[in-house]
């Protein structure tokens, strides 16, 4: 008996080791795709609003907790290879041209590529190298059709592009909800899965999105830089007299608190510093979607 639960007790804490080293893997893959993201001005929030509506979404369509879970996962880190897009493409203020936008598409293999040999791999590489597939197969990088598509490419893909179309850009201003999704709509079968869009677009029309769009976490709405436009991204423990930076006119912000609490940024009239201008993941939202997706790492010794 002494033997058995001896034995029993060292399962636990191997077990115990195991989860930790899982959960510090996954805490710094979601940093690094954080770090990626921030590489462009304008896109803060992206992949925390893009794994909100696949979630959403997976839900939506009768998926277990656990494969929800995984698709958001899939869906934070599905941009993983904008880290091998040009600083001057990635930032371009002007609309990209047919050659920019040709390199825009290859992010998708480098993804995978940088991916393929990491032990998470099997859980999120379908959105990764997918979610730029489109039913009719003018997608890429494969040119793949609708029943050749996976349902994690088919989920993150429309929330990509949603996220994209309801997001401003140094060119254009974020959509309205209701356009992005009449476009959603009208692109049923061709741009977007039919299944996945109908139900995609039930959900947007019934407020499901409004308390994610133009935010970067729960509650918490994103500033944007009142000199040359880009987000201001505030993380969680931000603090009123806290300072940040804007990535792309390096003007320094000071959060200030209003009466109710609420913080704004404001400018400084300063040049942030070469400390602000580093990019920070924000550890506390990491560590909240790391206990949110606990489960999905069960499936990694499964």
């Amino acid at each position: 008996m002494f033997f058995k639960t001896s034995a029993n007790s060292e399962l636990a804490k191997l077990k115990t080791q195991l989860s930790g080293q899982q959960k510090s893997l996954l805490a710094s893959l979601l940093a690094s795709a954080w770090v990626v993201e921030a590489r462009d001005p304008y896109t803060g929030g992206h992949l925390w609003r893009v794994a909100m509506y696949s979630a959403r979404l997976a839900t939506a369509l009768g998926l277990s907790r656990l494969e929800t879970n995984r698709i958001a996962m899939a869906g934070f880190l599905h941009d993983l290879g904008k880290i091998g897009i040009p600083d001057a493409i990635l930032r371009k203020p002007e609309k990209l041209t047919d050659d920019e936008y040709a390199v825009i598409k290859t992010h998708p293999r480098i993804g995978e590529r940088l991916i393929a040999h990491h032990p998470f791999a099997p859980l999120v590489i379908k959105a990764i190298v997918g979610h730029h597939e489109m039913p009719n197969g003018r997608g890429y990088p494969e040119g793949l059709l609708g029943a050749e598509m996976s349902l994690d490419a088919k989920i993150v893909a429309i929330s990509d592009a949603f996220d994209a179309m309801t997001s401003s850009r140094p060119y254009r201003k974020g959509m309205p909800i209701a356009k992005a999704l009449n476009i959603i709509e009208s692109e049923l079968g061709q741009q977007f899965d039919q299944q996945c869009g109908e139900v995609f677009v039930r959900l947007g029309r019934a407020g499901e999105f409004d308390h994610i769009v133009s935010h970067s976490d729960d509650g918490i709405p994103l500033g944007h830089c009142m000199m040359c436009g880009p987000t201001l991204v505030r993380v969680r423990n931000a603090q009123a007299g806290d300072t940040l930076a804007c990535p792309s006119c390096c003007g320094e912000y000071q959060w200030a608190a209003s009466e109710t609490g609420e913080l704004t940024a404001k400018p400084t009239g300063h040049k942030a510093s070469a400390e602000a201008l580093a990019p920070k993941a924000d550890e506390l939202l990491i560590e909240s979607l790391i206990g949110q997706w606990e489960n999905v790492l069960e499936l990694i010794n499964s």
